[in-house]
């Protein structure tokens, strides 16, 4: 995956401590260091924060130009997570694929991971590219 083309973080993205590390056609690579605000009563990150980062990766999966003067925005149509484990290790990373669709509808596959390789999540979504 490219890193020249990597966008900082929206405000919400660095409030939560999430950061792009990987983006190029079809593809996006979110990952942030699991901290004590990310964390439930169960002291385990909450599912909020793996919505987040699926949503987030999957979107850029779609979004990407290859050119930082063409920006393409998404719109979340549907989102669909399944909670798998917890993390074995400190950080998370979200990797997003599109998977198919049109010009301007596409579809997508996320995985969240942590460094040790422990599948977390998986999610599956449809997005609308935004005029």
């Amino acid at each position: 995956m490219k890193t020249s083309l990597l966008e900082g973080p929206s405000a919400a993205l660095a409030h939560l401590g999430i950061e792009m590390t990987g983006w190029d056609h079809g593809v996006a690579r979110f990952e942030a260091t699991v901290a004590p605000f990310h964390l439930n009563r169960s002291e385990i990150p909450h599912g909020g924060i793996y919505a987040t980062m699926l949503d987030t990766t999957m979107g850029y999966a779609g979004a990407y130009t290859g050119d930082p003067d063409q920006r393409r925005m998404t719109l979340t149509l549907s989102l669909n997570i399944s909670y798998l484990s917890r993390p074995k290790g400190t950080r998370l990373i979200a990797v997003g694929r599109r998977i198919g669709g049109g010009a301007k509808t596409f579809f997508t596959d996320g995985r969240l991971t942590d460094e040790t390789g422990e599948l977390i999540a998986t999610a599956q979504g449809t997005f609308r590219v935004r005029s």
